[in-house]
C-alpha cells in the first residue's frame, strides 16, 4: 500500500507539501497541488481515518515527550536543541504542539498516561529516550494506541518509528581516530559509559566492545550516568593505570579532562554529542556531534508519515566525527 513518502516521491515534492495538499491548505501552487493530485491517483494512494481528521486542528496535536534537567546546562543544550527542531517542522505540517516533560507523568500508570494524552486531544507523540526499565512507556508503544516516534530507542511496530544515529558504529569511530592521532600503542582503555539503563548506553557499549578486539585492548567499563562529577571521580579512580579515556557524552569528557589536569597527567580524552559547551573546556577533543535539531526535525516528518497511514520502522541518520576547540564556538 503506498504511504504519503511515496506520493511525495512519485510528486517531486516534500512530504510536508502533500500533507498540506491533503488538508487543502491555500498556500500551494495549482501546479503542485496538480502534481501530487496525480501522484496520489496514480498510486492509489488512500489516506487513512487518522489523515483525513487532519483537517481539524485537533487532529494534528502532537506531544513532545521530553526529558527537562535544569541542573546541567548541557543536558539543556540538547534538550533545546530537540525542541527547536521540532517545533520548526511542526509549523510545515501545521501541526499543533504539546510539550510534556517525563517528570509530569511520573507515578502515572499505563491508563493514567493514556487518559492524560487523550485529554489533551493528542494523536501522535515522539517520545526523546526511553529506559530499559520504563515499563509503562514501552507498555504505551505496545499497546499501539497512539502513532509514536521514538527517539534513540530501537523500539518498532506497525504504529511506531525510531530515529537514531547508528550508536554502536559512531563510539567505535570516535575512539578510533583518537587512539590513531598518536603514535604511541595503546593497551588500555578506560571507557565512560552513560545510564547503565538505557539503550544508548547499551548500544554505545557494543561499538567499543568491538573497538578493543578489533585492536586487541583491555578495556574497564564504569557507568558514568552522564555525570560530569561521576566522570571526574571515575577518572582518579582509574586512568592512571589506562592509555585512553573514552567518554559517552561531551559533559562525561569535561569531566575526564578536569580530573586529568588535577592529577597532572595526560591521556587522549574523546567525547560523544558534538555540544557547544566542549569548545569552552580548554582542549581540543574529538567527539561525535549529532544534529538534535535535525534529528527532532525527522522525528516529526516521521510522526507526520504514520499519523496519514505510513508503518513503523527504523530511521538511521547520519552523524560526523569533529574535533571541537574555543575558535569554533565564538564565530
Amino acid at each position: 500500500m503506498a504511504s504519503i513518502k511515496d506520493v511525495a516521491a512519485r510528486a517531486g515534492v516534500a512530504v510536508s507539501t502533500v500533507s498540506k495538499v491533503l488538508n487543502h491548505y491555500p498556500n500551494v501552487s495549482e501546479n503542485t497541488r496538480k502534481k501530487v493530485n496525480e501522484a496520489i491517483e496514480e498510486l492509489g494512494f488512500v489516506p487513512n481515518a487518522v489523515a483525513a481528521a487532519l483537517s481539524s486542528k485537533q487532529a494534528g496535536r502532537i506531544a513532545l515527550l521530553i526529558h527537562l534537567n535544569t541542573n546541567t546546562q548541557a543536558i539543556d543544550e540538547i534538550s533545546m536543541q530537540y525542541l527547536a527542531g521540532a517545533l520548526e517542522s511542526a509549523r510545515e505540517y501545521a501541526l499543533d504542539v504539546v510539550t510534556v516533560f517525563f517528570s509530569m507523568l511520573e507515578g502515572m500508570g499505563v491508563e493514567e498516561v493514556i487518559g492524560y494524552f487523550r485529554s489533551q486531544s493528542i494523536h501522535g507523540i515522539i517520545i526523546y529516550g526511553i529506559s530499559r526499565e520504563d515499563q509503562v512507556l514501552q507498555e504505551l508503544v505496545r499497546r499501539q494506541i497512539f502513532r509514536i516516534v521514538l527517539v534513540d530507542v530501537p523500539l518498532v511496530n506497525e504504529c511506531t518509528s525510531c530515529v537514531w544515529i547508528d550508536q554502536a558504529a559512531a563510539q567505535y569511530a570516535v575512539a578510533e581516530k583518537t587512539m590513531l592521532m598518536d603514535t604511541i600503542p595503546y593497551k588500555k582503555v578506560l571507557y565512560i559509559a552513560g545510564k547503565s539503563n538505557g539503550y544508548v548506553t547499551r548500544e554505545r557499549i557494543r561499538g567499543m566492545e568491538k573497538f578493543a578486539r578489533d585492536y586487541g585492548l583491555e578495556m574497564i567499563v564504569r557507568n558514568g550516568e552522564f555525570s560530569e562529577k561521576k566522570a571526574r571521580e571515575l577518572t582518579m579512580e582509574y586512568a592512571e593505570e589506562q592509555d585512553m579515556v573514552v567518554c559517552a557524552s561531551d559533559l562525561m569528557a569535561i569531566g575526564a579532562m578536569r580530573a586529568l589536569m588535577y592529577m597532572d597527567i595526560f591521556r587522549p580524552v574523546c567525547g560523544f554529542d558534538g555540544l557547544t559547551l566542549m569548545g569552552y573546556v580548554g582542549q581540543q577533543m574529538n567527539t561525535v556531534r549529532q544534529d538534535f535539531a535535525r534529528i527532532s526535525q525527522e522525528a516529526v516528518t516521521e510522526l507526520e508519515i504514520l499519523m496519514n497511514g505510513g508503518s513503523g520502522r527504523e530511521v538511521v541518520l547520519d552523524y560526523t566525527l569533529v574535533r571541537l576547540k574555543y575558535e569554533d564556538i565564538i564565530r
